[in-house]
């Protein structure tokens, strides 16, 4: 089998739930999870995977380990398999929505909420299910804005909000929901606390609190020091805001940040000269497939309820009344 990647046609011998099947033993890594996350018996995940690897004539897990692994044809098909379920997902919809219904349901990846400052995940779900009830929203935290890029590519995610430097990476559409400028935040007692403003080479010496690569502040600050040609020591890296917060509100170390991931802390931001960089919020899916209708109709509730902010942002006191 070429290591390029598959070309799936209408008249391969195929079926939608053998590849289904697939798709489930590759995610769970396991036949007997993934015969519970599709509710039939093991021994019939077991055939429908026999059975497609005949029909491409290729090997597709690696089944000497306890834990099965894709092999080089397997992590080939996976992302084209994930695309032909979700045109058939769409196909499905179509007709749902003829007989007067919307189903399906949307893998959304999300950040964590102090990086969503900009929108609120919830109320825009809590918006959307009044509207569209029998959606299934599967909702879920990534591990960080570069990691829900790739997922989006693949096929794991429909859309999600993420934060990425780039405003036009390959495979995706980027629609900018929010963006604030990152500041260095320390304690109100650091010594650079009252300066009017600060360059990323007065830095150089202070220890940082960062998250990890691939987040979207951690990407910012990584260009924006590389930009400058500065070297900083990251001497605390973990997984959340709240944490990183807690380590400079000690003492402990500096960060870059929006302000409004520290909102109602103590904290003390000081505007970062030259190479200021920002925090940039979007909503992203891919752009090699046309979104499910399900995702569509998430969209445009989006849309309606950005739209509406807008609104209310502009007129006077925030007044709407005709």
């Amino acid at each position: 089998m070429p290591s390029s990647r598959f070309a799936i046609r209408s008249n391969d011998l195929m079926e939608l739930r053998h590849l289904t099947t697939f798709v489930a033993v590759a995610e769970e890594g396991s036949f007997t999870r993934a015969a519970d996350r599709l509710h039939v018996v093991q021994s019939a995940v077991s055939a429908g995977v026999r059975t497609l690897e005949r029909d491409l004539g290729a090997q597709l897990f690696d089944r000497s380990t306890a834990h099965v692994a894709l092999t080089d044809a397997g992590r080939a098909l996976l992302p084209e398999a994930r695309r032909v379920l979700a045109a058939a997902a769409v196909a499905r919809e179509s007709v749902e929505l003829v007989k007067g219904g919307l189903r399906g349901t949307i893998r959304l990846g999300t950040m964590q909420a102090q990086g969503m400052r900009a929108f609120s995940v919830p109320a825009l779900l809590a918006a959307f299910r009044v509207h569209h009830p029998d959606v299934d929203v599967q909702a879920v935290h990534g591990g960080g804005s570069l990691a829900m890029a790739d997922e989006l590519r693949d096929g794991s995610l429909d859309l999600a909000f993420l934060s990425l430097p780039e405003r036009r990476p390959a495979g995706l559409t980027l629609t900018l929901l929010g963006s604030e400028p990152m500041m260095l935040a320390c304690p109100r007692e650091h010594r650079l606390a009252g300066r009017a403003g600060i360059t990323l080479s007065a830095l150089a010496q202070e220890s940082f609190a960062e998250l990890p690569p691939g987040w979207g502040t951690r990407m910012a600050s990584d260009r924006v020091f590389a930009a400058a040609g500065v070297r900083r020591t990251i001497a605390f890296e973990v997984n959340d805001t709240a944490s990183l917060v807690d380590f400079v509100r000690h003492g402990l170390a500096i960060a870059l940040l929006p302000p409004s991931m520290a909102a109602g802390t103590d904290l003390a931001f000081v505007p970062i000269r030259h190479h200021a960089p920002l925090f940039e919020t979007f909503v992203a899916v891919p752009s090699d497939r046309r979104p499910s209708a399900s995702t569509r109709a998430l969209l445009q509730t989006l849309k309606t309820m950005t739209d509406q902010q807008a609104r209310f942002a502009a007129a006077p006191n925030g007044d709407l009344s005709p």
